[in-house]
């Protein structure tokens, strides 16, 4: 089998030039599926810290390239959405995030917060002992004592212990991130959620504050707040600013009365 792939036929997501060459690495086996993109790919065409494969493979033989925590020897290893990358000897750390146009972006980390990941929870089965296994987006599953969780819910697992430290339900009012289609990488809060009768998807109205976009249920993810930047609009946003800015300017008047008192 080859170890190469034709760049026009790459799924959308991945990170690289269709028409600069004809082939780009292969995934290896592992988690993401067909979306997961090759680790080199990363390396070289994203961060630039490698110019070449070769180079990739010294740098992840030296052990300084970790994935959710764990030290990482193949190149070729599928990277996928809100997986976490770790150059320690560096002092960088990454959170895999969609970028405008639904391509993997990266998104800078403190160290602090590259300890976890976030995980969608596609679906969930009853295995031996009555137990609950939770499945979630990127092949991963995880069994549970408790059934307080439903699909499409989020949770974040610690990289070291592999438990659960955060659950954010799905519905009206959640924090979500769309990671596909023609609004990947918005966020805003789910305004609305319309059940289509059949087999279609469900449908989803995201209030983004200055504006709403409507996508498929499958292409969201929710998340918190960890996950909004400081330019990002969100509901509420614009009268938070307009009410500081209003205290503001009450404490400058109540500063200026006072001053005028003394005199």
């Amino acid at each position: 089998m080859s170890n190469h792939q034709k760049r026009l036929s790459v799924p959308k997501s991945w990170p690289v030039e269709r028409k600069t060459a004809t082939f780009t690495a292969k995934a290896n086996a592992g988690p993401h599926g067909e979306s997961g993109v090759p680790l080199v790919i990363v390396l070289r065409d994203v961060l630039g810290y490698v110019d070449t494969a070769t180079e990739a493979t010294y740098a992840v033989n030296s052990g300084g390239v970790l994935v959710n925590g764990d030290t990482v020897e193949d190149r070729n290893r599928p990277i996928g959405m809100f997986d976490i990358l770790a150059f320690p000897e560096r002092d960088e750390y990454y959170r895999v995030f969609p970028d405008e146009g639904g391509r993997l972006g990266l998104t800078p980390l403190d160290e602090a917060d590259a300890g976890s990941k976030l995980g969608k929870i596609i679906d969930k089965t009853t295995v031996s002992g009555g137990r609950t296994q939770l499945n979630l987006h990127d092949g991963a599953n995880l069994v549970v004592e408790d059934d307080t969780f439903s699909g499409k819910d989020s949770i974040v697992l610690d990289n070291e212990e592999n438990e659960i430290v955060a659950h954010f339900e799905y519905g009206e009012g959640a924090l979500v991130t769309a990671v596909a289609g023609q609004h990947a990488g918005e966020i805003g809060e789910v305004a609305d959620i319309s059940v289509t009768p059949g087999s279609a998807s469900n449908t989803v109205i995201v209030d983004r504050s200055e504006d709403t976009f409507e996508t498929v249920e499958e292409y969201v993810v929710v998340i918190d707040e960890n996950f909004v930047g400081d330019d990002a609009s969100l509901p509420g946003a614009e009268e938070t600013t307009e009410d500081e800015s209003t205290e503001e300017e009450d404490e400058s008047d109540e500063t200026d009365d006072t001053t005028e008192g003394e005199d």
